[in-house]
């Protein structure tokens, strides 16, 4: 089996990022939780309560021969509107920002391609991109939301936009 690679999204409410991302052929696994805030071990209480500076992400492991970095930053871009400062749709505060936790030069570049793109087609294009920290994972509760409980996401919905 060929090494796998990961990758971390965070736009908007994790159980709808997590349900697009785990429907990818070559996602080997999603977990949701925290990053890019100053705490260590935050709960979903504290991160809602905007104290911990973190965002709502998803960390995806993939298999690199099935696909690749772009496509899923591609789908990131597509299932939520990148455009929007600290919410999606009804979620609003800063743990719901649009960011790209990069691994490495590659994501980061891809992302820096992707964002320029959709910029010449006339978005203005709020994500953020930040080199990726200490991923924490949330609850239990968090993980696998959908799949667990049926439905789907109400602020998460793909647009094409490539």
């Amino acid at each position: 089996m060929s090494d796998t690679q990961h990758a971390i999204f965070a736009s908007g409410c994790f159980w709808g990022t997590e349900y697009h991302l785990q429907k990818v052929p070559g996602v080997i696994s999603t977990r949701v939780g925290y990053i890019g805030g100053h705490k260590e071990h935050p709960t979903y209480q504290e991160v809602c309560a905007k104290t911990t500076g973190h965002a709502e992400a998803v960390e995806v492991v993939y298999d690199p021969q099935q696909v690749n970095f772009e496509t899923l930053a591609r789908l990131f871009f597509e299932t939520h509107d990148p455009t929007q400062v600290n919410r999606q749709g009804p979620d609003i505060g800063e743990q719901y920002r649009s960011e790209i936790f990069y691994v490495d030069e590659e994501q980061k570049a891809i992302s820096e391609k992707l964002i320029a793109l959709l910029e010449a087609k006339g978005l203005k294009v709020a994500t953020q991109l930040t080199p990726a920290t200490t991923f924490w994972e949330a609850e239990d509760y968090h993980q696998d939301y959908y799949q667990a409980r049926g439905g789907t996401p109400y602020c998460h919905w793909y647009t094409q936009r490539f």
